[in-house]
C-alpha cells in the first residue's frame, strides 16, 4: 500500500473526491509504527475510511488545515511524537537549534503548544467539525497541570484547544470506536461511554462512581491541593480499578476522564503491527534531507508496551500504563523477515525493545483480576516478592531473530532494567545479552547513587547497579570482549541536595565513570517528579521535599557529575566548599579537583607540552591557544572501562 495522501494531488490520484478523516501532526509524515499518528491513520484506513494527512501545517494560516476540504467526519490532531514544548526547549529553557522530526532537521516548523494552536485554526475553518486530540502532548495535559515553561498551572488541554474529545494512552481501540460512531451519525457528546477518553461537560453532569479532584482554580493557588490531585490521578490509571475522574474548570464546566481503556491483547497488538506501514518518511522530504528520526527506528522492533518500572520522572506509566503487553514471537519474526527484503538493510537489527526492553510479562499474576497495587512499586526500592521474573520467552525470541537468514547481528538499545535482570535466578539471558546483543556499549539508567534521591525517583538503590556492573564486567572479561556500560545520570532531581550530588561525583570517580552527557531534571507535565518540583511535597506522604531550583545550584550539581572537565572546576570548587567537602580538593587519591596551585601548574605544563600560550585569563581553567589532549573517552569511544580484578 502507498503512503496516505499528503496533498490534493495524491488524493485525486486515488480517485477520491474527499476524505472521511484528516490526521494533523506536528511531525513530518513518517509512516512507521513508532509514530503514533501513523498508527492512528492506518487504524482508520483499516476501518474502511478515507484518510488524509496534514503534516507540520503553517499554523499562521487556517488555509493550511484545509488541504482536503471539509472532512466528512472529523479531524484527529496530535502535536507529534514529543510534547512540542520539550521538542523546542532544553531543560534550561533554551531554544533548541534542530528538530529530528522535521525534514532536514530544521527547527521552527511547528508552534509552541502545537495541539492547541492546530485545533484553534481548525475551528476558524469549520466550527462544527468534530476534533479529537491525542498523543503524548494531549495525554499528559488532560487535567489542570503544572507547566514548566509558564511556571504556572494551566487548564486541561481540552479547554484550551476547544477539541471535542481527548484520547489518552495508546488509542487504537478508542480511535476505531470513535470513527465508527461518528460515521454512524452520533455527535461527539454521545460518545462519553467510551473508555480511555476525556470530554468536557456542564457542571452537575452525572458521572457514575466518579472521583472528584480539586478544581483548576484550587490547584492553581494551593500546592497541597495540587499534590493530592496528582496522587488521585495516578491512582486511577489502572484498567481494572480505575474510576472516572471529574475536575471543575469553570463556573459551569468540568473535565471528565473515563476509566482507562484495557490494554490491547497480544492478538490485537499483532494486528496493529501488521498494518501496511511504509516504514519510512514520505518521499517528498528527500530533497530536504530526509527525516532524521527514522534512523534509529527503521530497523528496530518494538515488541512490548507499558512499563511496571514506573519511575517517578517518566511519563510512560501515565501514558501507556503499567501493565505490560507484548507481541507474539511470530509477529516480531515476520517484521524482521521483512527487513531482510529491504535493500537498505545491512543485516543489523538496531533494537528489540520498547519502554523497557526485557519486559515480556505482567509484573505479577494477580494484576489481571486485582489491578496493579496503589502506593507501591513493583521494583523499587527492591523487587516485590510477588514479582514474576522470567527472561526465557525474550531470550528465545532473540535466538530466533539471530538465526534468521540475512540477519548478522541483533542489538538491544532500549533501556534494560538491570534490577529486574538481577532478580532472575537464571543468568542465561545476561550471558547471551553480553555475548550477542551489545554494540560495544550498553546503556543503563542507575540515574543516581544516593538512596534518598533514588527513593524520590522511584528507582532501585545503587546496590542493584553495583551487582549488575560486577556481573557485566566479569562475563565480558571471561568471553574476551571489550564492552562498556554507559550509565544515564540525572542532576537536580527533587530530593537531590548538593551533598547528594557530591556523593554521586565521588561514586563516579571511584568507579572510573566519566559521563559525556548529563541530563538535568526536566519537569514534564503530569509526572510525580514534576509534582514534587512544583509543590515541594511528596504527593504520597505530603512531606516536604527539597527542590534545587536556582540556576546556580543546578549548574553546580550538573558540574559535579563532570568534575573532571577543566571548564567545570570553578563550579565544582564552589559546590564542594558550599557542601562542606573541602577534603575533596587537593592531590589525594579521592579528591575530585586539585588545589588552585596544583591546578594552574598542571594545566600550564600541559599547555607547554602542546605548544600553547601559557598566559592565563578569566577563570584560569585552560591555557589560551592550547589544544585539548585527545581523550580515550572522546565521542564515539567507551565512556567507562572495566574495573580491575
Amino acid at each position: 500500500m502507498p503512503f496516505l495522501p499528503l496533498n490534493q494531488q495524491e488524493m485525486t490520484e486515488r480517485g477520491w473526491d474527499g476524505v472521511d478523516f484528516v490526521c494533523v501532526t506536528g511531525d513530518a509524515y513518517v509512516d512507521h509504527p513508532s509514530f503514533g499518528i501513523a498508527i492512528v491513520s492506518r487504524v482508520l484506513e483499516a476501518e474502511g475510511f478515507r484518510v488524509g494527512m496534514i503534516a507540520q501545517p503553517d499554523w499562521r494560516s487556517a488555509k493550511s488545515f484545509d488541504v482536503f476540504g471539509r472532512p466528512r467526519y472529523g479531524y484527529f490532531v496530535t502535536g507529534g511524537n514529543i510534547d512540542s514544548m520539550v521538542a523546542h526547549y532544553t531543560a534550561a529553557k533554551r531554544r533548541r537549534s534542530d528538530d529530528a522530526y522535521t525534514p532536514g532537521g530544521k527547527a521552527g516548523k511547528r508552534p509552541d503548544r502545537a495541539t492547541i494552536v492546530y485545533c484553534n485554526k481548525i475551528r476558524e475553518l469549520y466550527p462544527d467539525v468534530p476534533i479529537v486530540i491525542g498523543g503524548i502532548e494531549a495525554s499528559l495535559r488532560r487535567f489542570a497541570h503544572y507547566d514548566y515553561w509558564d511556571d504556572a498551572v494551566r487548564p486541561s488541554i481540552l479547554v484550551d484547544s476547544g477539541a471535542d474529545l481527548l484520547i489518552f494512552g495508546m488509542g487504537e481501540r478508542q480511535t476505531a470506536q470513535i470513527a465508527r460512531r461518528l460515521a454512524a451519525g452520533e455527535p461527539p457528546s454521545a460518545l462519553t461511554d467510551l473508555r480511555g477518553i476525556c470530554y468536557t461537560a456542564p457542571m452537575g453532569t452525572a458521572v457514575e462512581d466518579a472521583v472528584s479532584i480539586a478544581s483548576f482554580h484550587k490547584v492553581s493557588t494551593d500546592k497541597a491541593a495540587y499534590a493530592r490531585a496528582t496522587k488521585q490521578q495516578i491512582d486511577e490509571q489502572d484498567e481494572v480499578t480505575g474510576r472516572p475522574i471529574v475536575q471543575k474548570h469553570a463556573e459551569n464546566l468540568v473535565v471528565v476522564q473515563t476509566p482507562p481503556a484495557p490494554a490491547l491483547t497480544q492478538e490485537e497488538l499483532d494486528r496493529v503491527f501488521a498494518l501496511p506501514f511504509m516504514r519510512y518518511y514520505h518521499p517528498s522530504y528527500e530533497a530536504q534531507g530526509g527525516v532524521k528520526a527514522i534512523e534509529e527506528v527503521e530497523f528496530s522492533i518494538m515488541h512490548n508496551r507499558g512499563c511496571f518500572g514506573h519511575c517517578n520522572f517518566c511519563s510512560i506509566a501515565y501514558h501507556q500504563g503499567r501493565r505490560v503487553t507484548c507481541r507474539s514471537r511470530e509477529s516480531v519474526l515476520a517484521e524482521a523477515k521483512a527487513f531482510t527484503q529491504n535493500p537498505h538493510f545491512k543485516g543489523y537489527i538496531h533494537d528489540v525493545g520498547g519502554p523497557t526492553a526485557n519486559f515480556r510479562l505482567p509484573s505479577c499474576k494477580k494484576q489481571e483480576k486485582l489491578g496493579l497495587c496503589k502506593n507501591r512499586k513493583c521494583l523499587a526500592p527492591s523487587p516485590c516478592p510477588a514479582l514474576q521474573v522470567d527472561h526465557s520467552d525474550y531470550l528465545e525470541l532473540l535466538r530466533e531473530l539471530r538465526a534468521l537468514p540475512g540477519v548478522k547481528q541483533v542489538f538491544i538499545r532500549s533501556g534494560i532494567r538491570f534490577d529486574y535482570l538481577m532478580a532472575d535466578q537464571n543468568d542465561a539471558f545476561l550471558r547471551e545479552l553480553i555475548a550477542h546483543h551489545v554494540s560495544g556499549q550498553l546503556k543503563v539508567a542507575p540515574e543516581h547513587c544516593s538512596a534518598q534521591v533514588l527513593d524520590r525517583m522511584g528507582k532501585p538503590h545503587i546496590e542493584a547497579y553495583n551487582r549488575f556492573q560486577e556481573q557485566f564486567y566479569r562475563i565480558t572479561r571471561r568471553i574476551g570482549k571489550e564492552q562498556y556500560l554507559v550509565p544515564y545520570l540525572m542532576s537536580s532531581h527533587p530530593g537531590s541536595t548538593l551533598k547528594d550530588a557530591v556523593q554521586l561525583a565521588v561514586f563516579l570517580k571511584k568507579n572510573n565513570i566519566r559521563p559525556e552527557q548529563v541530563q538535568d531534571f526536566y519537569p514534564t507535565p503530569a509526572t510525580l517528579s514534576t509534582c514534587m518540583f512544583y509543590t515541594g511535597l511528596d504527593p504520597y506522604t505530603m512531606k516536604p521535599v527539597y527542590v534545587p531550583k536556582t540556576a546556580e545550584e543546578k549548574a553546580m550539581q550538573r558540574a559535579l557529575l563532570q568534575y573532571f572537565k577543566p571548564e567545570n572546576r570553578r563550579l565544582v570548587k564552589m559546590a564542594l566548599l558550599k557542601a562542606g567537602r573541602a577534603d575533596l580538593i587537593g592531590s589525594g587519591k579521592e579528591c575530585l579537583i586539585p588545589a588552585d596551585r596544583d591546578f594552574i601548574e598542571k594545566h600550564k605544563q600541559a599547555a607547554l607540552r602542546q605548544g600553547g600560550d601559557t598566559s592565563w585569563r578569566g577563570r584560569g581553567v585552560r591555557a589560551q591557544g592550547a589544544g585539548k589532549k585527545p581523550s580515550r573517552y572522546a565521542k564515539g569511544k567507551p565512556k567507562q572501562k572495566p574495573k580491575k580484578g
